[in-house]
């Protein structure tokens, strides 16, 4: 479907390598990071109570090139079940000898347009030797150096703070993935829903996207701000979408819980952090134009409302049953929110703790 090593060299032709800097600032910023992200885990803990002491999963500081590097190992590695139901029983056409080159190319693009706004990103996925058998690795944390210094110097901010604040982000989701292993299990067999409620029918394909085409087109003829999904959304069959629901609740769960860590340990131990999360929220939803077209075709609006809502969920909990109680998330697939749960806590209170608690000692 993909040829990646054509994805690749594309993506790293089109990401450029961010911002200039000298040898030693690129030395020294990396080494920070590696620093930050130690002392981060350790608040991590201390905030949540999420011990991933017992789990493997590696911090690696990568450019911009590397960056796509990683992410097309993974989707190589994710869309393998889809790749196999596409092709079993079907013969080799010239189409098919061409096609991979021009996804190839499609898939670079999308990979360098990202690759150049990532800070920082965990692979749940990664086991140590891309296509081999797992080696106890749990996954790996990936900083984007050049994005995070290219940010903090937009934002005219100290460079220190912000470092500190961006890795209390990513290590969060390390250490969710680390202390509660079974996640990556969970979201491995998401995935593998997806693959098989996907509809491989050519004619009903070519259906949904030309519906996927008019509705974008008309909502570009209004603004874009019609309320109008992302491509995939467009193109997903029912089955596919309520997988998508179970996803982004997940999601939202994930993403809010690292934006409420980074707002309570931040006060303590960054003195710069309300000036930081001002601005960057200002940043986030500043996007116009080109990009902001790119960001909403790709769905990363809804990734920002996954932020906002899970956030706004997590804090709603805890406000409720406190961070032990908020914590029987964990425990299981089943104890996981709902994407209704999510817009309505005290419903998750109530199917879990079996009362709507008042207080955050549970009273």
């Amino acid at each position: 479907m993909v040829d990646w090593d054509l994805a690749v060299a594309t993506a790293q032709r089109l990401a450029g390598p961010g911002p200039a800097v000298t040898d030693s600032e690129a030395r020294d910023a990396v080494a920070e990071l590696r620093r930050l992200a130690a002392e981060a885990e350790s608040h991590v803990y201390g905030f949540t109570g999420l011990d991933a002491s017992g789990a493997t999963a590696p911090l690696v500081v990568v450019d911009r090139g590397n960056w796509a590097r990683a992410n097309a190992q993974s989707m190589r590695t994710i869309i393998a079940p889809l790749e196999r139901k596409l092709q079993k029983g079907r013969e080799r056409t010239p189409f098919q000898r061409v096609g991979p080159k021009v996804t190839g190319l499609q898939t670079g693009a999308l990979l360098a347009f990202l690759a150049s706004k990532v800070l920082g990103q965990f692979d749940p996925f990664w086991s140590g030797r891309f296509g081999g058998p797992d080696d106890g690795a749990h996954g790996r944390l990936l900083l984007v150096a050049p994005n995070i210094v290219h940010v903090e110097r937009e934002l005219g901010v100290d460079p220190h703070d912000f470092r500190l604040w961006v890795t209390l982000h990513e290590e969060t989701h390390r250490v969710q993935f680390t202390a509660v292993p079974w996640l990556r299990d969970h979201l491995a067999g998401e995935i593998e829903a997806f693959v098989a409620a996907t509809d491989v029918d050519p004619g009903a394909f070519v259906t949904r996207a030309r519906d996927a085409v008019r509705a974008l087109a008309e909502s570009a003829r209004s603004g874009g701000d019609g309320g109008g999904g992302s491509i995939l959304d467009l193109v997903q069959t029912p089955a596919q979408k309520a997988v998508i629901d179970r996803v982004t609740a997940f999601m939202s769960l994930l993403e809010g819980h690292a934006d409420v860590v980074m707002d309570g340990v931040g006060p303590e131990v960054i003195p710069s952090v309300d000036t930081i999360r001002r601005r960057f929220q200002r940043r986030r939803y500043s996007s116009v134009g080109l990009d902001r077209t790119f960001r909403r075709l790709l769905g990363l609006d809804a990734k920002m409302r996954q932020y906002r809502d899970g956030a706004a969920f997590v804090n709603a909990v805890v406000d409720r049953v406190g961070m032990s109680g908020f914590n029987r998330i964990w425990d299981s697939p089943e104890t996981l929110p709902s994407k209704d749960e999510i817009a309505d806590p005290v419903a998750w209170v109530r199917r879990v703790h079996g009362t709507p608690a008042l207080g955050r000692d549970g009273a």
